[in-house]
């Protein structure tokens, strides 16, 4: 077993890093559509075992060509832990609204997640959040409630608020995955993370299979949400294997471009980037669906990425100030 090498932040390379989160992007658009398109034939805890089992061999392959299995070793269990169930929480919540909702819109709810590391950031991480960059945290929660569409009754809604507020879940539990990333990433290389999280999906869609595996739990429920959660577990028929066998490669690549990308620079230079996801959700939904937002899930998308590009934007801009200023320190 070859020793592991630090793995500290390679800050410095944002073209790279800019190159790692557009790959990682593009797959997550294309993970999404998949378990769309899956959802009404499979339960979500088997998509989720399946695609784990796939991407926990690709992701062992990189932790050999990292360092070797040494890098699995850890002296933070209880916090890798702890960020793996949040991003299965994550998963399950935003996976589950996609049985429901339109791509992009469940897309576009879930960007509010940015704008919620922002927040958190305060108590966990003892970062300091001026006026403007709060102003924007409050017109991207606007944009959440516009769509939802207050201004209508529940029977008048084509879905139940319940189900919009699904991806707002995930993107709070994303939200807190990504402070912890944050304290782990400088000490925990890309590869083994990615074996972590791939493990913790594997265990829990196990434990829901032992539980609800032959889909009693869905008799009777008319919830198609919930039907997707519970559903009987059925083996992949014809090209369907091929789906599955992309969600397992998806699975991989995405848990090492995200975790690579934040390492190879910093978070306000490839954070904005992220935002290609929504174009491209809007585009699989239309292509395969045929659906494209109504005017208030525009307006809500228009403010919740507007807010957040703000936001990166204003961080960037502190960076760039507090460097500026340790160099005239420096100087004197």
């Amino acid at each position: 077993m070859t020793a592991p090498t630090s793995p500290g932040p390679m800050t410095g390379n944002p073209a790279l890093g800019i190159g790692f989160v557009l790959l990682g992007v593009t797959a997550i658009s294309i993970n999404d559509m998949l378990i769309k398109q899956l959802s009404g034939g499979y339960p979500l805890h088997q998509m989720v075992f399946i695609r784990s089992g796939i991407g926990i061999f690709f992701s062992l392959m990189l932790v050999q060509m990292e360092g070797g299995l040494a890098i699995l070793r850890t002296k933070r269990p209880l916090l890798h832990l702890a960020r793996g169930l949040l991003v299965v929480l994550s998963n399950m919540t935003f996976f589950g609204a996609l049985a429901v909702l339109p791509l992009a819109d469940a897309t576009a709810l879930f960007f509010v997640a940015p704008l919620m590391i922002t927040l958190l950031s305060i108590p966990m991480l003892g970062e300091k959040v001026g006026p403007m960059r709060l102003g924007a945290v409050v017109v991207g929660l606007m944009g959440v409630v516009i769509m939802m569409k207050p201004w209508q009754s529940a029977g008048a809604l084509e879905v139940s608020r319940a189900v919009l507020l699904l991806p707002v879940a995930a993107a709070l539990t994303y939200a807190l995955f990504q402070i912890l990333t944050r304290k782990l990433g400088a000490s925990t290389r890309a590869s083994a993370m990615a074996v972590y999280i791939q493990g913790i999906f594997m265990i829990v869609s196990l434990g829901v299979y032992a539980v609800a595996g032959d889909g009693h739990l869905a008799d009777g429920v008319e919830n198609a949400s919930l039907v997707f959660l519970l559903r009987e577990w059925v083996w992949p028929q014809g090209t369907d294997i091929w789906l599955f066998l992309g969600l397992g490669l998806n699975s991989a690549v995405i848990g090492y471009s995200l975790s690579q990308a934040y390492r190879l620079t910093d978070a306000a230079t490839v954070a904005p980037f992220e935002y290609v996801g929504l174009p491209l959700a809007v585009f699989w939904g239309w292509i395969i669906w045929g659906d494209l937002p109504d005017l208030a899930v525009t307006a809500g998308i228009v403010l919740i990425v507007g807010s957040g590009l703000f936001v990166f934007l204003r961080e960037r801009q502190r960076k760039r100030r507090l460097v500026s200023a340790q160099r005239v320190h420096r100087r004197y």
